[in-house]
């Protein structure tokens, strides 16, 4: 079998959905403090504002991205694919 998929047969997964992931930030926290969270606790992320965020396609990373406000929305602008060169 030929590894290599034809253009065409591209058209047989082009409606397969996949789910896409935005990765903000993470942490550690203790599992008293998340039992002491309540409304209005702001829990601090290990990523500064303006580093990238990873956009990632069933958990493999494929780009890196800026967070944008669409309308009423968050939303991500790519700035840069996984495995291009810039």
């Amino acid at each position: 079998m030929n590894a290599t998929l034809e253009p065409k047969s591209l058209d047989l997964v082009l409606d397969v959905k996949v789910r896409l992931t935005v990765k903000l930030g993470s942490c550690q926290l203790p599992m008293k403090d998340i039992l002491e969270m309540t409304p209005g606790t702001v829990v601090q992320l290990d990523q500064l504002a303006k580093d990238p965020v990873g956009l990632y396609v069933n958990d493999k990373l494929i780009a890196y991205g800026e967070v944008v406000l669409v309308d009423d929305s968050f939303g991500i602008k790519i700035t840069r694919i996984v495995g291009k060169t810039p």
